[in-house]
């Protein structure tokens, strides 16, 4: 009898063991006895993950504190790429960490291990001379996005489309008065949900400007509330300190973002994943977002997409408005955001249109391609 199926998986942070996860669940299904090795998180391991080393290791953010991890990462790698090749699983799967995974991918494919990498870096925005790296290093890419498919075609690197998690997790028409009430908001007035990012260098360079395109929106729509989710109790911290002599009717939430989506008739918001929330809540939506004088002028050299928001890179039009660095100011972003309180329909129509070509049960659709490439099927 042949042995179990041996599946290897690497995720770097959160997110990735959450697709790791579900991955899992879904080739389970298939094969009860499946065997899985390599570098998880919780959920990667109750799933039956042995982990060579605590995921933790590999969640380094930042240039400079790469830096000072470099030959930790490095060392980290060889031994998994020796670990892995000894082993000899069916399959590996990268989950992003794309800095991390990709060269391990190389080394596995040249020793004749199938690779998949799963979420793909974003060579179609920008450095895109990096698709040479992963055709040489991945049998298969994943993606969670139609439009990255289609890049990875256009330059010869074998891809699946496999819908969004995201989109099969929340529903396509959210409970907006369960939500209120779970808040303890009133079912008729207009709420606003500002939501100024996750980290603490997006907060201080978004969070007083939001505030103060709260304040101008309440000039022009007297009676509009806002809400805003924090991310962590730091960011709370952060946010109540900028809050601090400002007369607004604002409520500050611990977590909860998704049911302030719910809740909300409109969104002020960073650029980033929360705006595919946003979406997937069918919640018309302002785009802002600001980062360093010389940064903006790197990446406006470098990025080669003609949008930055998610929604609009979906939609490949500009469906929700972008207001970026100088052209983000309280009295614009309020201006933009007011006829969106009860209006905001084009968007919302588009916005469903994406969603349901998004909801592939992107766990299972990643399964059958990953198990396909394996000769398990």
């Amino acid at each position: 009898m042949s042995r179990p199926i041996r599946v290897a998986l690497v995720a770097g942070e959160a997110s990735g063991d959450i697709l790791g996860s579900g991955l899992m669940q879904a080739i389970k299904q298939r094969y009860p006895d499946a065997e899985f090795i390599g570098v998880g998180g919780a959920r990667m391991e109750a799933e039956g993950l042995k982990s060579y080393f605590p995921m933790e290791r590999l969640a380094v953010m930042g240039l400079v504190e790469v830096l000072g991890r470099l030959f930790e990462l490095l060392g980290r790698r060889r031994q998994l790429a020796r670990d892995l090749i000894a082993a000899q699983p069916d399959v590996f799967i990268g989950i992003d960490a794309p800095d991390f995974n990709l060269g391990l991918e190389l080394k596995l494919r040249r020793a004749g291990i199938k690779t998949v990498h799963y979420v793909s870096p974003s060579v179609w925005a920008w450095r895109q001379k990096r698709v040479l790296k992963i055709r040489e290093a991945c049998d298969l890419m994943l993606t969670l996005f139609p439009f990255e498919a289609q890049f990875y075609d256009e330059h010869q690197v074998p891809v699946r489309f496999v819908g969004h998690p995201l989109a099969d997790a929340i529903p396509q028409q959210a409970d907006r008065a369960a939500a209120r009430e779970a808040l303890d908001l009133p079912q008729d007035e207009p709420v606003v949900a500002l939501m100024p990012g996750s980290r603490g260098g997006e907060v201080a360079r978004l969070g007083e400007l939001f505030l103060e395109a709260a304040i101008r929106l309440r000039a022009l729509r007297p009676g509009v509330r806002f809400l805003l989710p924090c991310a962590t109790p730091e960011r709370r911290e952060q946010l109540e300190q900028m809050l601090a002599g400002r007369d607004l009717p604002l409520t500050l939430l611990n977590g909860r973002s998704h049911e302030a989506l719910a809740a909300c008739d409109a969104v002020l918001i960073a650029s980033g994943t929360a705006t595919l929330e946003a979406l997937l809540y069918k919640r018309p939506m302002v785009v802002a977002y600001r980062v360093a004088p010389l940064t903006y002028r790197i990446l406006k050299r470098l990025v080669k997409s003609p949008y930055i928001s998610l929604p609009n890179l979906l939609a490949e039009r500009l469906l929700v408005p972008e207001l970026i660095q100088d052209a983000a100011t309280p009295e614009a972003l309020a201006q933009a955001v007011a006829p969106l309180i009860d209006g905001g329909q084009v968007q919302t129509e588009g916005f469903d249109v994406i969603h349901r070509a998004l909801r592939r049960d992107a766990s299972q659709s990643a399964a059958d391609a990953v198990l396909k490439l394996a000769g398990r099927v």
